[in-house]
């Protein structure tokens, strides 16, 4: 059934161009990882002025997800997101409800 992971990084609109390029290339590698789907990047427009993305990435397992979160490879371009924005990025990992109402 696979599993949602809601990751959020705020950003310094200066330096708005540096953040999306690291997370083009996590995207890139993400995908050649075993047990992931697919993902989508938003930024937020409402509140205005809220200078953050929201990521939702897909993927088979908690384990594979967790394979990739702990990787050398991703933290290493996790580490110069987190420099250039300042901010911790943070992760939520979500589960499908069954029928849409209830959990499994």
């Amino acid at each position: 059934m696979g599993i949602q992971v809601l990751i959020r990084r705020k950003f310094i609109e200066e330096k708005a161009k540096m953040v999306a390029s690291l997370m083009v290339e996590l995207r890139s590698l993400a995908r050649a990882q075993p047990g992931y789907i697919s993902s989508e990047s938003l930024k937020c427009i409402e509140p205005a002025g809220e200078n953050e993305y929201l990521i939702r990435s897909t993927w088979n397992s908690p384990e594979d997800w967790n394979r990739w979160l702990n990787s050398e490879e991703r933290a290493a371009i996790q580490r110069q997101i987190d420099a250039i924005t300042g901010e911790e990025t943070q992760y939520r990992v979500y589960e499908p409800l069954v029928g849409g109402i209830f959990p499994k």
